[in-house]
């Protein structure tokens, strides 16, 4: 979940309409020309069926796609140039066009490593070939927690991402394909080619940190007895949609899915402002799906960013929109207030995460904030060795990778608060496997009070004073609270306080 900056999605080829009415007396009129192929979200009044949303959509000349009856919400296509105001009007509280709000995933470049000999099959995860180059996994006590339980297969976890990859020797029998989808686009696809990853591994690695088997070959995951379904949001480009993430948040919803994983944040602004008129939508439609997943006994966990930027004191935003033309410069939107969330990882009852290192301390790049990181968790952080001047790989998180060039699986190293979450994700669904008549709210009271709390380090933070020659301070960080604290939360996770 990083900041980038790419380039805006091709818009679609435009279509001429060139059927006209006779009109008495003189030429018919040309009928207007069409506009791109848009995607809009179209929102009906809070509590109320899509059904007169629906009529004005076809009046207006869109298509409804997708259809969120439980929260009042269409995705649309319309060639319409004037289809927001054509289709405002009674049973419509709000619409918005999509084009331009995809999130840049933030995909950490992948160093891949050599698979280890095949050991014998274990239910011991310190036995698996690469354990020894998973730091993380010790740093969580989770040698301890899987001698009580390594997870229940009823227990299933939604990965909100860019797909599976469904051949992984070590994910192959952990995915509940089932249950998996691609939600590119808004609409539902269930083929396992939708769903399995095209031009981004970020997915399969996340998901081999939550559930990687143990079997004698590569790594484990900190939950291997639990089930996977990949429900992909991340489309070619590397963006990620606000009716991809609707769709998601809806089918873990109506799927089963205890826990759902998002190593992300919608919109291309970082910070989704429920004041601007361009952003109040998206923000609505989102929050309503969430609002609905927990409703249905889902847990959501987001990642906080690898902004360094303190999600508690919203002052500027200078990095948004994110999907820019190169050469263009972001927006400085100055005087936020918090009516701007971070999304997913700001909605009321969403588990936040921040990242830390081998050393167990904030990860340099970690977002942070007093009130709104819920836990820390295992990230990586490859700079610190260095203070800064060069990468140590090792010091990234371990998992399974799929290279998208030769179609071929492997392991690799990734650092990112996208890594942090799926151990905090893993932690919880040993948490529902051992104690399953807990709620949603229930499981993330007992994550932070199973946490090792965490002390804020004295004066000002910076681990990699080096990375910039011109700017020693560009990861300064200060933390506030006490044992609960805007670095760590409640503290780290733990994966045997959560079993024992």
């Amino acid at each position: 979940m990083k900041n980038l900056r790419r380039k805006t999605l091709a818009a679609a080829s435009a279509v001429t309409l060139g059927v006209g009415l006779a009109v008495a007396g003189g030429l018919a009129p040309a009928a207007a020309a069409a506009g791109p192929d848009t995607t809009f979200l179209v929102l009906a009044p809070q509590g109320a069926t899509t059904g007169k949303a629906a009529a004005r959509v076809a009046a207006a000349k869109g298509t409804v796609v997708a259809t969120y009856n439980q929260i009042g919400v269409l995705v649309v296509r319309s060639t319409n140039p004037n289809f927001v105001t054509d289709v405002a009007g009674a049973g419509v509280e709000s619409v918005a066009a999509t084009t331009g709000l995809g999130s840049a995933l933030g995909d950490d470049e992948t160093v891949e490593v050599s698979t280890a000999d095949v050991a014998n099959a274990t239910g011991d995860p310190t036995k698996e070939p690469m354990y020894g180059q998973q730091w993380d996994m010790d740093m969580i006590h989770l040698p301890q927690a899987h001698a009580v339980t390594a997870g229940s297969s009823n227990v299933v976890v939604g990965v909100l991402d860019s797909g599976i990859s469904s051949s992984h020797p070590d994910l192959a029998t952990q995915i509940a394909k089932d249950k998996s989808v691609s939600c590119i686009g808004g609409v539902p696809d269930t083929t396992e080619a939708a769903w399995n990853p095209t031009t981004s591994d970020h997915g399969t690695h996340v998901a081999g940190t939550i559930a990687a088997a143990i079997n004698g070959i590569g790594v484990t995951g900190i939950a291997p007895g639990v089930k996977v379904a990949a429900v992909k949001v991340v489309n070619d480009a590397q963006y990620i949609y606000p009716e991809a993430a609707v769709c998601g948040f809806m089918w873990a919803a109506e799927h089963g899915m205890q826990v759902t994983n998002n190593s992300y944040y919608i919109d291309p602004w970082e910070l989704n402002c429920r004041n601007d008129a361009r952003q109040r939508p998206v923000w609505q439609a989102v929050q309503r799906a969430i609002r609905y997943s927990q409703s249905k006994g889902v847990l959501n966990v987001a990642s906080a960013g690898n902004s360094n930027y303190d999600l508690a004191h919203k002052n500027t935003d200078t990095g948004s929109p994110n999907n820019l033309p190169e050469g263009q410069e972001p927006e400085i939107r100055e005087n936020l207030t918090n009516a701007c969330l971070d999304l997913p990882a700001e909605v009321p009852g969403v588990v936040t995460v921040g990242a830390v290192g081998p050393t167990g301390e904030k990860s340099y790049y970690s977002s942070y904030g007093q009130g709104v990181i819920d836990v820390t968790a295992p990230g990586g952080d490859t700079r610190f060795r260095t203070q800064g001047v060069r990468s140590t790989s090792t010091d990234g998180i371990l998992s399974t990778t799929f290279n998208t060039a030769t179609k071929t699986n492997g392991y690799g190293y990734k650092q990112g608060t996208s890594m942090s979450g799926p151990h905090a994700t893993g932690v919880l669904a040993l948490a529902a496997s051992a104690h399953p008549g807990m709620s949603a709210g229930q499981l993330a009271a007992f994550l932070e009070r199973t946490s090792v709390a965490q002390s804020c380090p004295e004066g000002v933070y910076n681990p990699v004073p080096l990375i910039s020659a011109t700017n020693p301070h560009l990861y300064d960080a200060t933390c506030s609270g006490g044992e609960r604290n805007g670095f760590y939360g409640a503290g780290m996770v733990n994966a045997y306080n959560v079993v024992k």
